[in-house]
């Protein structure tokens, strides 16, 4: 028996997503000011000069992590103190170069004062050693076996920065194509505003961290945008799916319905496919150490703002375009 207008909407679960949708839309659109102002902030600022704070991969430069050979004894370390001690250290001074300038440059102290971090204008290996000898007499000594040294020059610094915006220009313009291409305009415009709309959020963020904690963005944070992008497409696109299958089955209905009730129905799948991926990442955060931190909490950010946005956005936005077409053609 075919349906007809006076069938009612299918039990909805869980909520009608358009009673809401302003609410979702003033949410994103906080979420998405802040983070052009972040973004702004940190281009203005004469420290940074780029809407995010570009780490050693992009600068190039040296870094030198250390490990004190203290075990549990280990006496109470702060960032300022090395500091201090930084600012004492005298460094070889190479042919026709001015000597490095070590007052300023970024350093953490990790693991209750155990492990140091440091990041060095580019050092040579003679200074590498004499910086290394000097703060071991001061604040060591270290363990030989923990100690790393990574020096990366400006030229190839230059050349990953480069290739990672090349790689993620590639990478959003393929997926554009693609959902142009798989789906009607209008749902490919909404899925790449959607993409949009998470990465801004997830840079914003960082942005922020930048400004307020010196948080530095490396190669590894341009492969969580990349990854960000295809998890939000994706979840983007499950939920259209739905939708044009309710189109089908619920024509007869107002599309704001069919729209609540392919949300609804996909609402479950798509909880429980971002919290069974933010475990892991949780994981990372809590018990990976500092080497995949930032990079863990770029990709737990862009995914649940990824999960908000196909479930809270996309389909409200398309229930309101669709409705305000029909009522320009109503014949259409």
């Amino acid at each position: 028996m075919s349906p007809t207008a006076a069938d009612p909407v299918p039990e909805i679960r869980f909520f009608r997503i358009n009673r809401y949708r302003r609410l979702a839309w003033g949410a994103s659109g906080a979420a998405c000011v802040l983070s052009l102002l972040g973004l702004l902030l940190s281009w203005l600022n004469p420290s940074i000069g780029l809407p995010l704070k570009p780490g050693l991969d992009f600068t190039g430069g040296t870094r030198i992590q250390l490990e004190r050979a203290c075990g549990a004894s280990c006496s109470p370390l702060t960032a300022p103190q090395v500091e201090e001690q930084l600012s004492q250290v005298t460094l070889p001074v190479e042919a026709g170069a001015a000597a490095p300038q070590l007052e300023r440059a970024p350093l953490q102290v990790l693991d209750g004062g155990r492990s140091i971090d440091l990041r060095m204008p580019t050092l040579s290996a003679d200074q590498s050693t004499a910086l290394i000898e000097q703060l071991s007499s001061r604040i060591g000594p270290f363990l030989p076996g923990d100690t790393s040294i990574e020096t990366i020059g400006p030229t190839l610094g230059d050349q990953l920065l480069k290739s990672s915006l090349v790689s993620l220009l590639v990478s959003f313009a393929a997926i554009a194509a693609y959902i142009t291409f798989r789906y009607d305009r209008l749902f490919a415009s909404l899925a790449i505003l959607c993409l949009a709309h998470d990465v801004l959020i997830t840079a914003g963020l960082f942005a922020w961290l930048g400004l307020l904690l010196g948080v530095e963005v490396d190669s590894l944070f341009a492969v969580s945008l990349i990854t960000v992008a295809g998890y939000s497409v994706n979840d983007t696109v499950v939920v259209f799916d739905r939708i044009r299958e309710q189109k089908s089955l619920l024509g007869h209905l107002p599309i704001n319905d069919q729209v609540d009730v392919a949300v609804d129905v996909t609402l479950t799948r798509s909880l429980y496919t971002s919290l069974t991926t933010l475990l892991p990442l949780l994981g990372m955060i809590f018990f990976g150490g500092s080497s995949l931190f930032w990079f863990a909490v770029a990709l737990a950010t862009g995914i649940a703002v990824g999960s908000w946005s196909s479930i809270g956005v996309a389909p409200t936005l398309l229930s309101l375009i669709t409705a305000s077409n029909r009522a320009r053609s109503p014949l259409a």
